[in-house]
């Protein structure tokens, strides 16, 4: 039929005019595209085309599931890369090669996955423009309320952290908090987190930088940054009436696992021997569970002066109208009999346990029955406990004049405590019940160790260490903040809060408009996370391209 005219063809073969141009012009188009003709011949296959682009990630798909990842957490990876494909579209894809749903799986199974080998964006700022995307860590936008109520965001540029070409000081240290917030063990592992959009729509970027980005940043954080933080972040706990007049104090060591010529030997408690670690300093407010102060500059020669040091930080900037430190609880290993007679003379009244020797025990047994007499105390579940006590004032060395000791059996110990104090007002129910809250503080420290990972830190460098230990701060006060808004959930530890409020995927969009809209998954505390949160829509947040957040629940039809 060459050479012959359309409208001959189309007669002769029952087309009509316009139906056979088409079949002439999509003929030419593929045989343009393909010049071997291979598209002869082709067997059509029943169902819903699948797309070119769909089709060109299928291998990566495929890949993900071998790995053990879920259809949510590869289409936050594919949202990473821009690709954008369906969940619908990856089940279908997985099921067409055979795979079956992924039964549950312990977080612990979740920690363990093998790393990914996609390549993510490089950090950048967000643009902000009308897009949707996934998360697998939205619950951590929560704490962007109280970065931005409390002001923090502001000191975080006046402690004069550092910045880099694509990403200022602000976003630099909302990384490291995000990380610090959503429970990552090693920074190492940053295929599991550098793919998410919503840790990086926390720090105002694309996705977060991979952990070589972390670690060239860290080296330029000085001790003097981390002080100058923490001393504007006890100005605001001060200001917002979070400082009582009690604070406990206490050690925390901290392993390191490299070489450790350059470090001394310290105890640790959780593994009950002494080991080549960091040694650092932690205070926390026994009411709000407010961490003040930490430092990881320690060393042993001078870890009895620590306490006068936090005095002068504590002090540092006060003004005379601020109610000033009334008591200072610790162990008695923390500091000397010679700094408690400074204390003393600069009228700050301290509580903290004798050490017991032989000649102590031995004149405690000798102690006649009426030096003794019973107290109740109360203690948890509205319950009273019944302690045996002798009040009585001694001469200790390096103390001028008279101290108030308080021995107490009948505790659950078989040697007896012995409370040393020079409060000589208080009752005995007052000071045992004050002294007994330190407790709280090594909780604290268990929980940061635990859940911010303080004994995983692989650095030689001590201003890392000390940085590290500054982001855990901050990042466990955030934590305490979001539990005084929970109500019936004050108590929780910080475990317990990120298990029932924080892990938690989304889907997000970003509107035209002056909203994100994070639509967290069905969960059981979620209305509440959402009755809280609704009370302040109205925050707009200045690297967030002064957005506004609302939470939502998401619903799937």
């Amino acid at each position: 039929m060459e050479d012959t005219p359309a409208q001959e063809c189309a007669d002769r073969y029952g087309y009509s005019y316009r139906g056979f141009t088409s079949l002439v012009s999509s003929f030419r188009e593929k045989l343009a595209k393909y010049p071997s003709g291979s598209f002869f011949f082709v067997e059509t296959k029943l169902g819903r085309r699948v797309s070119e682009r769909t089709d060109s990630v299928r291998e990566i798909i495929i890949d993900l599931r071998k790995k053990y990842y879920s259809v949510s957490e590869i289409k936050v990876f594919l949202d990473a890369l821009n690709i954008e494909v369906s969940e619908k579209n990856i089940f279908n894809i997985l099921h067409q090669e055979g795979f079956s749903r992924l039964p549950r799986r312990t977080k612990l199974v979740k920690q363990q996955l093998d790393p990914l080998l996609l390549e993510a964006e490089k950090s950048v700022p967000l643009s902000f423009k009308p897009e949707e995307f996934k998360s697998s860590n939205a619950g951590i936008l929560i704490f962007l309320k109280y970065i931005k109520q409390y002001g923090i965001d502001k000191i975080i540029k006046t402690s004069g952290y550092p910045s880099t070409s694509q990403i200022d000081y602000r976003s630099s240290i909302l990384c490291f908090l995000g990380l610090k917030l959503s429970n990552r063990r090693r920074y190492s592992n940053d295929d599991t987190w550098c793919m998410d959009r919503g840790m990086g729509l926390f720090a105002g970027l694309n996705v977060l930088p991979k952990a070589a980005w972390f670690t060239s940043y860290s080296d330029r954080v000085t001790s003097e940054m981390n002080k100058k933080l923490l001393k504007q972040l006890h100005q605001i706990w001060l200001k917002e009436g979070l400082l009582e007049d009690t604070t406990n104090l206490d050690f925390t060591t901290i392993p390191y696992w490299g070489d450790d010529t350059h470090l001394e030997n310290n105890w640790s408690g959780k593994r009950s021997k002494a080991l080549s670690s960091m040694l650092a300093v932690l205070a926390q407010d026994p009411d709000t569970g407010i961490i003040d102060y930490g430092d990881a500059n320690v060393r042993q020669k001078n870890e009895s002066d620590v306490i006068l040091e936090f005095l002068d930080f504590y002090r540092s900037g006060r003004n005379k109208s601020e109610p000033d430190l009334k008591y200072l609880v610790f162990d008695s290993k923390f500091t000397t009999y010679e700094n408690l007679d400074r204390l003393n003379k600069e009228n700050i009244k301290f509580i903290t346990i004798r050490r017991r020797g032989k000649n102590i025990l031995d004149r405690i047994d000798n102690l006649p029955v009426e030096a003794w007499k019973k107290v109740k105390v109360p203690c948890a579940g509205n319950k009273q406990r019944v302690l045996r006590v002798c009040d009585e004032l001694v001469n200790i060395n390096g103390y001028e004049g008279l101290i108030r000791q308080i021995v107490i059996t009948g505790h659950g110990k078989i040697k007896p405590a012995i409370i040393i104090t020079n409060e000589l007002d208080a009752s005995l129910e007052y000071i045992i019940r004050k002294y007994s809250k330190r407790w709280i503080v090594e909780k604290s420290i268990s929980q940061q160790i635990e859940f911010f990972h303080l004994n995983l830190v692989s650095s030689s460098m001590v201003i890392k260490v000390d940085f590290d230990l500054t982001m855990s701060i901050l990042a466990f006060n955030l934590y305490r903040l979001l539990a005084r808004d929970l109500e019936r959930y004050e108590s929780l530890s910080v475990q317990s809060l990120y298990d029932k409020f924080i892990l938690n995927g989304a889907d997000i969009v970003i509107e035209e408009s002056e909203r994100i809209v994070v639509k967290l998954k069905k969960k059981r505390n979620l209305p509440l996370i959402l009755e809280t949160m609704q009370l302040y829509e109205h925050q707009k947040y200045p690297w967030l391209n002064n957005k506004k957040l609302i939470f939502e629940g998401a619903s799937y039809l």
